[in-house]
């Protein structure tokens, strides 16, 4: 019998963009998170900051842009013949 050679679905660069998509996904959620206040009876106004509102959910689509990139990325194929002008 012939050992079966297992081949991966994606190539090293798409597991890498892949990774990346995921740490800015993650860093975006970090950025919405927070607005503690040890007084539970006071409204917190940090709730509404620019970062929390603004920049935290661009920059998580941005982190799921990057998944959609790293899925359909595929290197081109180097080939043989010259290219016709």
């Amino acid at each position: 019998m012939k050992a079966s050679q297992s081949t991966f679905l994606f190539t090293r660069n798409n597991y890498i963009l892949m990774a990346a998509g995921v740490v800015v996904i993650l860093l975006g959620f970090l950025l919405m998170s927070g607005g503690n206040d040890s007084d539970l009876t006071q409204f917190n106004e940090a709730i509404f900051s620019r970062r929390r509102i603004f920049w935290a959910p661009l920059i998580v689509i941005l982190g799921f842009v990057i998944e959609i990139i790293a899925i359909f990325y595929s290197p081109r194929k180097k080939s043989d013949t010259p290219a016709e002008k």
